[in-house]
């Protein structure tokens, strides 16, 4: 499988309650499903992942920008998490490279693990 972004909700229950993934590794494009799928699940939100699996192994502008209006939008701040292939970078509490979601999301974004 060739290198792609992908994206995950984890719900505060610890469970994959959505996900969606590019053609590409660089980047993500809108998605009204994706929109959809955060507002929806509001209440039980706590993890916002994705990859970056050529890196960096940072938030870009553009996540930054987009954390920024969800947590206006959704009035909380759930983690935020990029998966690269050297590190799992949040927005606070940390998150270890083992954890199962992040394992899949490693695989299913075309980086080893």
């Amino acid at each position: 499988m060739s290198a792609r972004e992908v994206f995950f909700i984890i719900s505060k229950r610890g469970h994959i309650v959505y996900s969606d993934a590019s053609d590409t590794p660089l980047l993500l494009p809108d998605s009204r499903a994706r929109w959809n799928a955060i507002w929806e699940n509001r209440e039980d939100l706590a993890v916002i992942a994705h990859s970056h699996p050529l890196g960096p192994a940072a938030f870009s502008d553009e996540d930054l920008s987009t954390m920024k209006a969800l947590e206006d939008a959704l009035g909380m701040k759930p983690l935020w998490v990029v998966v690269a292939p050297s590190a799992v970078i949040t927005s606070g509490e940390p998150v270890s490279q083992s954890t199962w979601w992040v394992t899949l999301l490693k695989l299913a974004s075309g980086m080893q693990v």
